[in-house]
């Protein structure tokens, strides 16, 4: 894409440049040479709005990636929380199941103690 703006910019350099050596020896500016004058201005801003509109688009599509890096940093560390609570959560029931064992031992044992004494 750049080498043909590059193109057109040179052409409308040449242009330009015929157009001034020409006026300048007849003095006068034929219709010819105000039409292709005309025709590389208007090259000119239709390659300047392309330009706009291409640079506008790579300014839309770097916001979406900005929120979109936002977005999966959110929703990273949501996740890690929600990973974290997970992993409390089962040493919490780590420790009850393990709490319940110990006392169901011990009461075992008391209740043989119990039996064997009688």
């Amino acid at each position: 894409m750049s080498k043909i703006v590059a193109t057109l910019i040179a052409g409308l350099f040449a242009t330009s440049a015929f157009a001034q050596t020409a006026t300048h020896a007849t003095h006068a500016a034929t219709p010819a040479t105000k039409a292709e004058a005309k025709e590389a201005k208007e090259v000119a801003k239709a390659d300047a709005k392309v330009e706009k509109a291409q640079a506008e688009a790579k300014a839309d599509v770097a916001e979406a990636k900005a929120d979109a890096a936002k977005d999966k940093a959110k929703a990273t560390k949501k996740a890690s929380k929600k990973k974290a609570e997970a992993k409390a959560d089962a040493a919490e029931a780590k420790a009850e199941h393990k709490a319940d064992q110990k006392a169901g031992a011990a009461m075992h044992k008391a209740d043989t103690t119990t039996a064997a004494t009688k």
